[in-house]
């Protein structure tokens, strides 16, 4: 049975590529495109069209950091470790965070409103500290801001302005 994630089926996105062993990274990346991650599903999916074991998928999915296994939270906060933030305390965000959210980073709450990550850089080092919800920017936080912004994006259950 082919998962369907907005206009497109799973299936249709794997067809869209050649048969061919040489094509698994870009099926990936659009079957995580529309499905938000890689359901066990979608990796057994990939599997028969490519014939290749599914362990063979999961191998490669788990290689590179972009991809997902799990099913991300509405609302994706990632906290920068660069440097210039690094240097401004996200330390203490990402600590703030843990204790909020009640997760880990690369962990989502069990309400799966919240997925929790880290990235080397933003590059928004002259707003530093700053992370992003849902791509956008939050910068020059600290402990305070950062609470009130949790609270406000729960209250609304999406990230707001």
């Amino acid at each position: 049975m082919a998962t369907t994630v907005g206009s497109k089926s799973v299936d249709e996105v794997i067809r869209e590529h050649p048969q061919s062993r040489e094509h698994l990274i870009s099926i990936l990346q659009d079957v995580q495109e529309v499905e938000g991650y890689l359901s066990k599903q979608s990796i057994h999916r990939i599997g028969e069209y490519l014939n290749l074991p599914p362990s063979k998928i999961f191998g490669v999915a788990t290689f590179y950091n972009q991809f997902k296994l799990n099913k991300p939270g509405k609302i994706q906060i990632q906290v920068c470790r660069g440097t210039a933030c690094h240097v401004k305390g996200s330390l203490n965000l990402l600590d703030s965070l843990k204790l909020l959210l009640g997760i880990e980073v690369g962990q989502t709450t069990r309400d799966g409103l919240f997925t929790l990550e880290t990235v080397a850089c933003l590059g928004g080092c002259s707003i530093a500290p700053v992370i992003t919800a849902n791509g956008k920017f939050y910068g020059r936080l600290d402990k305070k801001k950062l609470e009130d912004l949790v609270t406000k994006f729960r209250e609304a259950g999406e990230v707001t302005e």
